[in-house]
């Protein structure tokens, strides 16, 4: 399987959550109903540094040969925070009845379920079919 765009597609959503994050907390808060204050906002804009992070690593990592034990930290790493993301995002949805919420979990769960084929399969090399 060839991991470029998942890396890349990973990195580009990462990013705008993270910049959205840092630089418009208040404005993603009162989106999802939250009253800002400052403890919160400092979550929030921590939150996309962190975003943002991920972003980087996933982008210098795009052309990186990923999966089996090739790449393994990145891999599990991007399972981990989808995974729980995902999980955290369906039970909400659920309880609260919000299709954002759900449609969130969906591509959280999306990425988790991609990066679960990743760390768990044997990468294609560079030439073999399917690449």
């Amino acid at each position: 399987m060839h991991t470029k765009y998942l890396m890349v597609s990973s990195a580009i959503f990462m990013a705008l959550l993270g910049l959205a994050t840092s630089f418009f907390p208040i404005e993603v808060l009162s989106m999802h109903g939250t009253t800002p204050d400052n403890a919160t906002l400092l979550l929030v804009q921590m939150m996309g540094a962190l975003y943002l992070g991920f972003a980087i690593l996933n982008w210098m990592a795009r052309g990186v040969l990923i999966g089996g034990i090739y790449a393994r930290p990145v891999a599990l790493g991007n399972l981990l925070h989808f995974g729980m993301v995902g999980m955290m995002l369906s039970k909400a949805a659920f309880v609260h009845g919000a299709v954002p919420l759900a449609a969130s979990a969906f591509v959280f769960s999306v990425f988790a379920i991609w990066f679960g084929v990743v760390s768990f399969k044997p990468p294609l090399m560079s030439g073999s079919p399917g690449n």
